[in-house]
């Protein structure tokens, strides 16, 4: 398992890199799941709504991750109907737990490797459905993630460890 030295920035609320980073990943956020909802089953196989989160996260720090989060979600539901209003905060739940895990690893560790971007996808989704299965009662739909999202999560874990390497260098 190789681990790569990256630069990993925490910025803070009153700086206006944050706010763009921010409104940069959460459109990411909007496009992708677009993307994906041409295809069936598509948001629910690969979970495009998580993947600028976990980058923006881990990349530029927590705050930036929680904007993400926060907005990405509202914003799709908003103009697009999807994610639905009822799946909404257990979508929030699982995008919030995502930016904490990923901005605290990156903190903690100062690297990237698929092992630690496996380790936060795996907290949040074990976390998160909990949570899920909490706000909603149902097993069945809090585990949907781990029946159906499996290529999901590895399209953040593999392409998450690409694009924070490759893609954003500065």
């Amino acid at each position: 398992m190789k681990t790569t030295s990256v630069t990993i920035y925490s910025t803070g609320y009153r700086e206006t890199r944050t706010y763009l980073a921010a409104a940069l990943f959460a459109a990411g956020n909007i496009a992708l799941p677009q993307l994906c909802h041409l295809v069936q089953l598509g948001g629910p196989t690969m979970l495009p709504i998580y993947f600028f989160t976990l980058v923006g996260a881990y990349k530029y720090g927590w705050r930036t991750g929680l904007l993400t989060a926060l907005a990405s979600p509202l914003v799709n539901a908003a103009l697009f109907g999807m994610p639905t209003v009822a799946a909404l905060p257990a979508i929030l739940v699982k995008s919030v737990l995502l930016a904490g895990a990923a901005g605290y690893a990156a903190r903690r560790f100062n690297r990237v490797s698929v092992a630690l971007l496996a380790a936060v996808v795996l907290f949040y989704q074990v976390v998160g459905s909990a949570g899920e299965w909490a706000l909603t009662g149902s097993f069945t739909a809090a585990v949907q993630d781990f029946r159906i999202g499996i290529p999901g999560m590895l399209l953040q874990v593999f392409g998450g460890y690409l694009f924070i390497k490759y893609v954003i260098r500065k």
